[in-house]
C-alpha cells in the first residue's frame, strides 16, 4: 500500500476539496480527541505509531511527485506528542522540500512552528485546528493536543516568517463552541486568510467519548442528532436547518473580519467563498 495516495475522504459526494494527494506519516493518534472520526476505523487508534520503513518508501515515492498538493495529515495528526522526541515529520518534510510539490499540513499541534525554516522551502500552508478559544474547554475535547494559548502563538509565527496559515474552527458541536465570534476576531488579528469549518458529526466511537467526558452536553446532543438528525455516509448530522444557521453564522463572521471561508461534507458549498480546504492559499 503506497504511502502517498489521492485524497478520496470516505468515498463521499459531499465532499468538496479540490484535487490533491494525501499523506500519513503515522499511523493513529495521540491526542485523543473526543470528536475524532478515525478511531472508528483504523485499530488501536489511541496507540500511535510511525509508518513502517517511512523514510526509505518515501524517498521513492516523493520522487515521483509532480507538482501536487500534498495534504498532511487526513487521517492522523502529523504532529502528535511523538514527533517532539524523533522529529519524524521533519525529516519528511525535508524529502518533500527535494521534490516538486506543494504541501498542505492540517494539525492541531502548536509543534508545527518547530519547522518553519522547511516549510519556508516548499510551496506551503499550514492549517491549524482550533475549536475554541478556552483551554478548559479545549482540555475537555482534545486532551493531550497542545493547548489553544501555545497553537495561537504558533499562529503568530508562521504569520511573522510569511506562511500562508488557515484555522479549522472544525467540529462546531451546539452548547460547546457554537460562539465563535471571539476567536475568529482573534485570528484575522493575527493574519489568518480562511476559515474552515463543518459541524460534528457522530459516529458511535466518538459518541462513547464525548458522553463520557461531557454528559451533560452529551444529553442535550441527543435529540439533536438521534431523534431530528440525518444519517448520511455512515455518520448522524444535525438536523439540516441548524448545520446551515451554525455554517451561516460563522460565514458571516469570517466575510466581516475580511477572511475566506469553506465548509466541507455539509452539502452547504454555496457558501465557499475559498476552497474549502484553504489550499487556494498555496496559489498565493
Amino acid at each position: 500500500m503506497p504511502l502517498i495516495s489521492k485524497f478520496d475522504p470516505w468515498h463521499s459526494a459531499l465532499c468538496t476539496c479540490p484535487p490533491k494527494l494525501t499523506f500519513n506519516p503515522y499511523t493513529g493518534c495521540d491526542h485523543e480527541c473526543r470528536y475524532c472520526y478515525a478511531s472508528s476505523y483504523i485499530p488501536r487508534f489511541s496507540h500511535c505509531r510511525p509508518k513502517k520503513d517511512l523514510i526509505r518508501r518515501l524517498n521513492i515515492e516523493a520522487s515521483k511527485l509532480n507538482g501536487e498538493i500534498i495534504s498532511i495529515s487526513n487521517s492522523s495528526d502529523p504532529y502528535p506528542r511523538l514527533d517532539a522526541e524523533i522529529a519524524l515529520m521533519r525529516s519528511c518534510l525535508e524529502i518533500f522540500s527535494e521534490n516538486n510539490c506543494k504541501v498542505q499540513i492540517i494539525t492541531k499541534s502548536s509543534l508545527v512552528a518547530r519547522d518553519i525554516d522547511l516549510l519556508a522551502k516548499i510551496p506551503s500552508m499550514v492549517s491549524l485546528t482550533i475549536t475554541t478559544d478556552n483551554d478548559e474547554t479545549s482540555s475537555l475535547l482534545e486532551p493531550y493536543a497542545p493547548p489553544v494559548s501555545e497553537r495561537l502563538k504558533a499562529i503568530e509565527k508562521l504569520v511573522e516568517n510569511g506562511l500562508p496559515t488557515a484555522v479549522r474552527i472544525d467540529p462546531i458541536i451546539p452548547f460547546v463552541n457554537n460562539h465563535f465570534e471571539k476567536l475568529v476576531e482573534t485570528l484575522a488579528a493575527l493574519g489568518v486568510k480562511h476559515i474552515t469549518s463543518s459541524t460534528y458529526k457522530v459516529r458511535q466511537d466518538d459518541w462513547r467519548r464525548l458522553n463520557a467526558a461531557m454528559p451533560k452536553i452529551a444529553a442535550k446532543l441527543r435529540p439533536l442528532y438521534f431523534e431530528k438528525g440525518e444519517r448520511m455516509s455512515g455518520y448522524v448530522y444535525l438536523p439540516r436547518h441548524l448545520r446551515e444557521s451554525l455554517m451561516e453564522k460563522i460565514s458571516a463572521s469570517t466575510k466581516k473580519n475580511g477572511m475566506k471561508f469553506g465548509t466541507c461534507r455539509e452539502g452547504l458549498s454555496h457558501l465557499n467563498t475559498g476552497a474549502c480546504d484553504g489550499s487556494w492559499l498555496l496559489e498565493r
